[in-house]
Order: C-alpha cells, then structure tokens, then sequence
C-alpha cells in the first residue's frame, strides 16, 4: 500500500505540481506587476491598521490571526528539519523562493475567497474555494470534490501530522510510552470539539503569538552568538540549492532535484500559500477599506511570516548546531530538538516540546474547523458532524502512534491533489482578481480609499452573492474596462 501511495504522490509532485506551483506563482506575480513586493509595506499598514468596528465583525488583524494559528505550528519546527535532513541545506533556498511567488498566489485565492464569500446574516461571513468554485464556475460536484479533499487533508491527514509531531517531541524528550501520549492527545483532543472550544479558541489566539515571538527571540539569540558562522551557513544553503559543492554531473542533477523538492514540499505544507485552506479564513473578515484585494494584500502577510521569518528561523538553529555534520539519524522534531538543546542547552528541548504542544493543539484546533466548514458546505447534518469528530479523535490517536515517514508521505499525497485543483482553479479565475487588483491600484493612485463597486464589474456582479459587496451609490470617476469576453471564457471553460 505504501508503495501505491509513493508512486501516486511522485507523480503529483515530479510531473505535476511542482511546475504548476512555481508556474502560477510566477505567472501572478508578472500579472499582478509583482503584488507582494509594490504592497509588501502597504500589506503591514492594513493589517496593523486593522480594527474590530462591530460586535461581530471580524477584521483583517484578526482574520490573519486565524490562518496563522492553522499555518505556524509543527511544519515549521518539524517540517524544516525533514527537508534539511532530506534534501540537503538547499532545501531551505526553494522554501523561501515558493514563499516570495506563494506570496502572489495567496493574493489571488484569498481576493477570490473575499468576493464569493457568504453572508451568514449575523455579521459574519463563511467561504473558501469550495464557494469560488460553485458560484464562479457553477460547478458545485468540483466545489464538493474539494470539499472532501479539505475535510480529508486538514480534518484527517494533517491533524494526525501535527499529533505525530506532538507525539514525537513529547516521547523523544522525557521517553513516554507513544500509545500513552496517543491516548491523551486523543482525550484533550475530544474534549475541545465536543463540548465547544470558543474559550480554547481565544487561549489560543493569545498563546500561539507568544509562542512564536519567544521562538523567533531564542533563533535570533543563536544567530547573534554564532553571527560569525552565519556566512558560511548562507553560502551552504546557496551552494545545496544549485548542486555547487557536488563533484560529477550526476550527482548534481540529484542533489538539486532532491532539495527543491523537499524544500517546494515543507514549504507549501508550511505556508499553505495556493493549497486552498487560507480562503476559508479569508473570507471572514470585513476588511477595511471595503474592498476585497484588501485582504487579499494583508493575507500575503502569513506567507512571508510562516516560510521566509519562522521557518528561516528553524533553519538557522539547525544548520548552525552542526547536528548534520556530526551524523545524526535524528528527523524531523527531535532533530529540531536536539538542535536547539545542543546549542543552548537542555532546557532548550523543554522548549520545543511546549511549543510543538501548543502549536499542535492550535492548529488541530484550526484544521478541525477547515474541515467542519467544508463538511457543512457538502451537506448540514447533524448525525455526519458527530461521525466526523468521531473520526477526527480517532486519527489524531492513530497519528499519534504511526511512523513519522507513513504520516508525512499520506500528507504529501493529500496536500497534492488539493493543491492541484485549487491551483488549477485560481488561474482560470485569475482575470476577474486582476480587473479588481487594477481598481484597488487606480483608486489608490488617484489619492482615493478603495471602495469596491460590484456594478462596475458586469461578470462579478452576476456571480457573487446579492447580500455581499452591495453597491454603492457614489461609484468613483475612475475609467475601468470591462471584464473582457475572454475572462468569461476562460472562468465558463473549466
């Protein structure tokens, strides 16, 4: 059976994915006219700009929040060492180049996410690709196939992942039985999603950027104390990427191929940038201006703070710890661990353990409520909501107890296919995010606060919700084109 699923993810991955991965980020970059770097600073000032306006809006600070509690966690402690320990130091060079062109697909899917969304009526709206899908295509059968694939990968795959990483930090450092660690991140686990976790949910949005700042403070101690290595350690990383410090043809060709692969891998496991699950966060904020590229701009944010700050920052720790040098067989988080420990000391460790535990709870947290939204998407039913966190407590435990390659190579398998469909989807429905971006840029220019106008956008305005994006009677003098007739095509052709 590994064998079968070995076989099929090499596919998606050497043949598929990963040129259209790197091929549509670079396409959305070029056709933004390079989004994530004219906005980059302007992103910042959104985002910390950002305020709650009503009772139950959500903002663009606190949208971000969300994704962030899904995206930072376990990939970046643990995914960084596998792809270090895998595909060399180069691997960390393509994590950062599929951030900087993952930053302009983020872009593109979470604008989408923002003009289909949904208005639940209470303040609140609900959305993702699964919406994008049906209401701008009109194929609700594609919008359900993704549905599934979100449940299966966020809910099922990648909850098992982060519990097989809680599992590992916590066994690897005070050498517990797996089964008894199973068991009670199974128990914590049910104890969250039956009986209601709002007030886990708001422990969490605290605790997980506390975490992160504490974590992002230790690598730039390490990085201060060792700042005479870090040379050395930046033209590693740059000779691994590009097969420099092999000897023959040969294994040049391989050593590349193996860190940009595992570096494309972790990296989109790490910042989910075009994979489809940021959207479902994106589309609940209200964003400030009211317009749908704002937070589409501000959503680029959790890329380049996932991939380029945080997991740079693990790289860094590992890379200058010279555990690779002095041949370990350690992966994943306990290489992490071991990292860190040998640098700082023991209570290093302690450290990663409690952040891979908080950080795995929070994502769990975030993963599970992915996977309910699409679900209730599918269908809203009781007795499949129970079956489902059911079945989500079961593989959290299973995770928890399997092998670290069996669970990471049914993630890769998983994150693949629903990547390629998102990825898929959004160049199709690229033109109506660019006519949109356009606007943003020209209300901007003209010393304007963007305010987006659905009537000006004949396509857009036939196909979003008639309760969302309600337009307005003072449409701004600035000339706009038209969604041209090969858009229309190009979104009815799929």
């Amino acid at each position: 059976m590994s064998t079968f699923v070995s076989g099929i993810t090499t596919v998606i991955w050497e043949y598929l994915l990963i040129y259209l991965l790197l091929g549509a980020g670079v396409y959305f970059t070029i056709r933004s006219r390079f989004v994530q770097l004219r906005y980059f600073f302007h992103a910042w000032k959104l985002m910390l700009g950002s305020r709650k306006t009503s009772k139950n809006e959500i903002s663009s600070f606190q949208a971000l929040c969300t994704s962030l509690a899904a995206h930072v966690g376990t990939g970046n402690l643990a995914g960084v060492a596998i792809a270090i320990f895998l595909g060399g130091p180069g691997a960390v060079f393509w994590m950062w180049v599929v951030a900087l062109l993952g930053m302009a697909s983020s872009f593109v899917e979470n604008t989408l996410a923002q003009l289909y969304k949904t208005n639940n009526q209470d303040g609140t709206f609900r959305g993702g690709p699964a919406y994008y899908i049906e209401k701008a295509l009109g194929l609700r059968w594609l919008g359900i196939l993704f549905s599934v694939l979100l449940l299966v990968t966020f809910g099922f795959v990648f909850n098992a992942v982060h519990a097989n990483s809680v599992s590992q930090a916590v066994s690897g450092h005070m050498e517990l039985d797996p089964f008894i660690i199973g068991l009670a991140i199974a128990a914590i686990t049910s104890l969250i999603i039956f009986r209601g976790i709002h007030s886990i949910v708001r422990f969490a949005e605290l605790v997980v950027p506390i975490m992160a700042l504490a974590y992002l403070a230790i690598a730039i101690g390490v990085v201060v104390v060792r700042l005479d290595e870090m040379p050395a350690v930046i033209s590693l990383v740059i000779d691994s990427a590009f097969g420099l410090h092999s000897a023959t043809g040969g294994v040049i060709g391989y050593s590349v191929a193996q860190a940009m692969m595992q570096g494309i891998k972790r990296g989109l496991f790490s910042n989910e940038a075009g994979m489809g699950s940021g959207p479902n966060a994106a589309a609940t904020a209200t964003p400030k201006p009211n317009h749908p590229a704002t937070q589409g701009i501000v959503s680029m944010i959790s890329v380049f703070i996932d991939t380029i700050v945080i997991c740079t920052a693990t790289a860094a720790i590992v890379l200058l710890s010279g555990q690779l040098e002095a041949g370990t067989t350690l992966n994943g988080i306990q290489l992490t661990q071991a990292a860190l420990g040998g640098i700082v000391g023991g209570w290093g460790q302690w450290f990663i353990s409690i952040a891979v535990v908080f950080f795995g709870f929070t994502s769990v947290i975030a993963n599970y409520y992915y996977g309910e939204s699409n679900l209730l998407f599918i269908r809203n039913s009781p007795r499949l909501l129970m079956a489902y966190r059911g079945t989500v407590v079961f593989l959290v435990f299973l995770g928890s107890i399997a092998s670290l390659e069996v669970v990471w190579m049914v993630a890769d398998l998983a994150m693949g296919l629903m990547a390629l469909i998102n990825l898929v989807i959004i160049v199709l429905l690229s033109g109506p995010v660019m006519q949109v971006l356009r606007d943003y840029d020209q209300q901007s220019r003209s010393g304007l606060t963007p305010e987006f106008n659905r009537i000006r956008f004949p396509f857009l305005d036939r196909t979003i919700d008639k309760d969302v994006w309600v337009s307005q009677d003072n449409d701004p003098e600035i000339p706009m084109d038209d969604i041209n007739s090969g858009d229309l095509q190009e979104s009815k052709s799929c």
